[in-house]
């Protein structure tokens, strides 16, 4: 008979290492570093393609690959062949905090049923076409639901929540003012 031991997962994350890998980051912040890049190509009309090739985790370059394709609808002059980047912003901050609640619900022993977050926002596209310098060309303010059910309870949910708000890295982007650096070079 067999003496394997299996990792206890709560919300298909692994626990033990999860709890390893906050281990390593607190025991050398080198570990922590994790730096992301992303090439975006024009590919016609309103469309482009992103790839992404890898990232950088504690020093070490880790390869994958991966396709994001982006458009805009017809009546904003696309193709509407995939979503627009708007759509593929909220679509990030949303993922992001998917990762949180999920994360946050497993350290609390919470299995989850139900995690969805619905978000939406206006912006005046006069701000994008330049018409008028006194409207921004981006939102002012996003708004979102999170739906939530498992075997937690109303307190246990809230304090999730909160943490949420305070470590998505996607949350805090949004929420707060993030220098663009920008270089322009001619090919």
């Amino acid at each position: 008979m067999s003496n394997m031991l299996t990792a206890e997962t709560v919300n298909g994350l692994d626990l033990e290492a999860l709890a390893a890998f906050v281990d390593a980051v607190e025991a050398d912040a080198a570990q922590a570093q994790v730096q992301f890049a992303v090439l975006t190509r024009w590919t016609g009309q309103t469309r482009s393609e992103t790839t992404v090739s890898g990232y950088v985790l504690g020093g070490a370059q880790i390869e994958r690959r991966f396709k994001i394709i982006a458009d805009e609808p017809q009546e904003l002059l696309g193709a509407n062949t995939a979503p627009n980047p708007q759509e593929l912003l909220m679509a990030a901050v949303n993922a992001c905090m998917c990762v949180g609640y999920a994360a946050n619900a497993s350290l609390r022993g919470i299995t989850l049923e139900v995690l969805e977050i619905e978000m939406h926002g206006a912006l005046d596209l006069r701000g994008f076409l330049g018409l008028r310098d006194d409207i921004p060309p981006g939102y002012r303010e996003l708004h979102y639901t999170v739906r939530i059910r498992g075997d937690g309870d109303a307190g246990q949910y809230a304090e999730i929540h909160e943490a949420v708000m305070r470590t998505s890295p996607n949350f805090f982007n949004m929420a707060q003012p993030i220098r663009m650096n920008g270089r322009l070079e001619m090919v």
